[in-house]
This record gives structure tokens, C-alpha cells and sequence, in this order.
């Protein structure tokens, strides 16, 4: 079961595609933060919804907002597909300890070894404000996303 809405967000030291360190807490007091765990990098599913962040990235990365994406791929698979793709935000590798992360959120999947199709939102205080999960292969409703976004951010 993924973290409660109301629970303090696990905080996180992760690498991104550029080989950048990227904390969590960072972001406190700063930005709310959109985290989305996807299974795998170049998967179908994967590819439209983070396709679907980066046609909108203004709605998701803003002054009051950071998207921020994780899986258990290495940093230098994140690379790849980044710069096939366009990605212009932070693809974060969960790699070592392997789904570390997920694990803490609770949308780790110990069958398959990748993290399941969770999206959280936590505000500037670190507070998990919205958390949902969904199963590979599930794929996620992102206008949820903006309401849920539109609700912390007013």
C-alpha cells in the first residue's frame, strides 16, 4: 500500500539522467513536488504519460511546482531515453539499493522488481497531499494530477 495522504514524504538522495544528486527535501519550503514511480524507461505506457508531462511541462514545472520521475532503470538508461524522448525534467534512478525508494513509498513490486505506477503529491512542507497507485500496465489518469495540483498550489 503506498504512504498515506497526511504522512511526512520519505525524503530521497537519487542521481538523475545528468548524473546530478537530486534531494527531495530540497525542495521544502519551495516547490510542491509531483513524484511519479513508472516501471520502466521505454515501455509504452511509460513513454506516453512522461511524454504527456513533457508537452505540458509548464503545468507540471513551474515556480510553485517540480515533476520528478523515478525507476528502478540505471542512471545511464534514464540518459538515453531522455535525450531521445526530450525530457527536460529529472528521471531519477532507484537503482541501488534496487527500488530503495519505491519500497519507502510503498509502491515497490517485489513479483516483478519495479516500482508500480504510484504518483504522489507532496507540498512544501513535505506532506504527502495526494497519493495514488496503480498496477504495470494500469495506465493513470494525469488530469487527477492537475486537479490535485490546482488544490495545493491555490
Amino acid at each position: 500500500m503506498p504512504i498515506e495522504v497526511g504522512a511526512e514524504a520519505p525524503d530521497f538522495l537519487l542521481k538523475d539522467q545528468n548524473n546530478q544528486q537530486v534531494r527531495l527535501s530540497d525542495f521544502r519550503g519551495r516547490r510542491t513536488v509531483l513524484l511519479v514511480f513508472y516501471p520502466l524507461a521505454f515501455s509504452g505506457y511509460c513513454q506516453g504519460e512522461l511524454c504527456e508531462v513533457r508537452d505540458n511541462l509548464n503545468d507540471y514545472v513551474n515556480d510553485d511546482v517540480q515533476v520528478l520521475t523515478v525507476s528502478v532503470d540505471s542512471v545511464y538508461a534514464h540518459k538515453v531515453w531522455a535525450d531521445r524522448e526530450g525530457y527536460q525534467f529529472p528521471l531519477l534512478a532507484d537503482f541501488w539499493p534496487h527500488g530503495g525508494v519505491a519500497q519507502a513509498y510503498g509502491v515497490f513490486n517485489d513479483v516483478a522488481g519495479v516500482a508500480n505506477r504510484g504518483t504522489f503529491i507532496i507540498d512544501k512542507a513535505g506532506v504527502v497531499r495526494f497519493a495514488e497507485m496503480n498496477m504495470p500496465g494500469e495506465p493513470r489518469d494525469q488530469q487527477g494530477w492537475r486537479k490535485a495540483l490546482a488544490d495545493v498550489t491555490a
